[in-house]
């Protein structure tokens, strides 16, 4: 499976957060015994990330995942353009599944 592509705006400063819902074969994954994690970096190929997301499953039943990033975070990214993905993984059997990447513009905070 090819990960989707889904492009995200983060307003620094700002509290960031977005909830998924993956399905399956039209009907909700099973997320038991899956964590998730995403990382975004100003390069693809950079050795360290810009940030980390904090990805939670929410309900492994429904299949819902949230990623988010809190203010505290976002207000050190420097407006601009960085790279992202999200992976499903399960340390069980090491099995990982990119499941969506794209770009992620970070707009610049004016208050502060």
């Amino acid at each position: 499976m090819t990960a989707a592509n889904y492009n995200l705006t983060i307003d620094q400063g700002s509290d960031f957060a977005i909830q998924l819902t993956l399905s399956e074969d039209n009907s909700a994954k099973n997320l038991t015994g899956y964590a998730a994690r995403a990382q975004m970096r100003s390069k693809k190929s950079d050795a360290s990330s810009a940030a980390d997301f904090t990805c939670t499953i929410v309900d492994a039943v429904l299949g819902k995942i949230k990623v988010s990033m809190a203010n505290g975070t976002t207000s050190q990214l420097s407006p601009g353009i960085y790279y992202y993905d999200l992976e499903l993984f399960t340390n069980e059997d090491g099995n990982v599944t990119r499941l969506i990447e794209g770009q992620v513009t970070v707009t610049q905070e004016v208050t502060r």
